[in-house]
């Protein structure tokens, strides 16, 4: 084998952000966005505009391949993250998603036996196919460095929009429903955990690298309730995943946790967890850095503002986790009123160091 036929061999081999989920500490950390496909690229807007509305633009694998791809034309990040919405389940299992312009998602509630009872996993594939469509699309086109991140919603976050037909600040009526019909709120989860394991396995199949678990309101509750509505349904995701995809990479996103991370990681088993950006450094490096590798954390609107505190948080950050597995990522989703030329500072700094 000639040299270069080698080096291609091992690159091949070698995607550094697959490796650091895997627990490999790396020269420098792997590097992407959290929702880096968006509206703060003209090109993501130009396409959300041929699509005609959100859904559209999500189930049409064309539209979500290309606009998956469109960051990593632009910027040297080290993963493309499947271009998707976690209300995509809930549209597969029967309930009726819509994304209004300036409100973002609307549903049906479901707040009842009756209504849990009319949603249904037979079938999830005839609407959740074109999304596996993607994957492959993408994986197809990405070189064999970059990792292809596939995703889903996490079973509590799902059901807090499933239930209060839209986002709120404080999930009141999904607690509300969990805490006075516990076995009805129940009935709800265990259908979102088996749709989820399942579309997570569809996504592994169709060429995903690594998963992440969005769990993005894993705040305002008390630890009783976080060990029972959030920790044991991802654990049963996860565990369900790795029937099928043994050893399956994994990565977990529990915003808002805080302290309870570390007891998180223990009992779910991901690989990897992301911190959002309140979480602080001392204590991830400290309690949380020993248990798996961690993805973020910085602020996004830091990265809106950009310059000299950009670059000095960006390295606190670096230097908190130097030694071990750490990947670079925001605390959470970028923001649409982010300057790209912020953005390409930002990774630029992160590679050169």
């Amino acid at each position: 084998m000639s040299g270069s036929l080698e080096d291609t061999a091992r690159t091949a081999a070698r995607k550094p952000l697959l490796q650091a989920v895997r627990g490999e500490v790396a020269a420098r950390p792997p590097v992407w966005i959290m929702r880096q496909a968006g509206r703060y690229l003209p090109e993501y807007r130009e396409v959300r505009e041929k699509a005609g509305d959100f859904l559209s633009l999500c189930y049409s694998p064309e539209f979500a391949a290309e606009v998956t791809l469109q960051p990593l034309r632009r910027f040297d990040l080290d993963a493309a993250i499947l271009f998707a919405d976690i209300l995509l389940v809930p549209d597969a299992l029967g309930q009726h998603v819509a994304f209004e312009k300036g409100e973002g998602p609307v549903l049906d509630p479901v707040t009842s036996a009756d209504a849990i009872g009319r949603l249904s996993v037979d079938g999830i594939d005839k609407t959740l196919g074109p999304v596996y469509e993607t994957v492959e699309r993408v994986k197809a086109a990405l070189p064999p460095e970059k990792t292809m991140i596939g995703f889903c919603g996490a079973p509590w976050t799902v059901a807090t929009y499933m239930v209060a037909g839209r986002g709120t600040s404080d999930q009141a009526p999904a607690r509300l429903l969990a805490l006075s019909e516990p076995e009805t709120f129940g009935r709800l989860i265990d259908m979102i955990v088996e749709a989820s394991a399942h579309y997570l396995i569809r996504q592994f199949k169709a060429g995903a690298d690594v998963v992440q678990i969005f769990e993005s309101w894993a705040l305002n509750i008390d630890e009783a309730f976080f060990a029972r509505w959030i920790v044991e349904p991802t654990r049963r995701v996860i565990d369900t995943v790795r029937a099928e995809i043994p050893d399956a990479p994994i990565i977990g996103f529990p915003r808002g946790a805080g302290p309870l991370i570390p007891g998180y990681i223990k009992a779910t088993g991901v690989n990897a967890v992301g911190l959002d950006y309140a979480v602080p450094l001392e204590f991830a490096r400290r309690e949380i850095s020993p248990l798996a590798c961690v993805q973020g954390n910085l602020d996004p609107l830091r990265v809106v503002a950009g310059g000299k505190q950009m670059l000095e948080r960006t390295d606190e950050i670096l230097s908190a986790f130097e030694g071990s597995p750490h990947i670079f990522n925001l605390g959470h989703g970028i923001v649409p009123q982010t300057p790209i030329a912020h953005v390409e500072a930002l990774i630029e700094h992160v590679k050169g160091r």
